[in-house]
């Protein structure tokens, strides 16, 4: 096992979705120092953080270990979308909608 490598990984995600190392650690139910040891590859983690890790950072646990994914082009918001639940993505769908409008409306008023 690569522990830098995954946990590498992990902050990446982490920061990605906008999460402190305190909030991470609150969620995971470990301390900042834990996540901190993961994160720079000092520790490794059990199968269940593992688990959990790969639920609240909506990655795979392949992606966490070997930094793999099932297609290689996938863009991180066609993974976010892959990881929501069905009812998540229709509000995914909606807020997106929302977006768009906002900013073609911005567009047109700007002209």
């Amino acid at each position: 096992m690569e522990w830098t490598e995954i946990g590498s990984r992990i902050r990446r995600q982490r920061e990605y979705l906008g999460y402190t190392r305190e909030q991470f650690a609150e969620m995971l139910e470990v301390t900042p120092k834990f996540c901190s040891d993961i994160e720079l590859g000092v520790k490794g983690m059990s199968v269940p953080t593992l688990c959990k890790i790969a639920q609240i950072l909506r990655l795979s646990t392949d992606f966490i270990l070997f930094g793999t994914l099932e297609h290689d082009s996938v863009e991180p918001l066609e993974l976010l979308l892959k990881s929501c639940s069905t009812t998540e993505r229709s509000y995914a769908e909606q807020l997106l909608k929302t977006f768009l409008l906002a900013m073609n409306s911005k567009k047109d008023s700007s002209n």
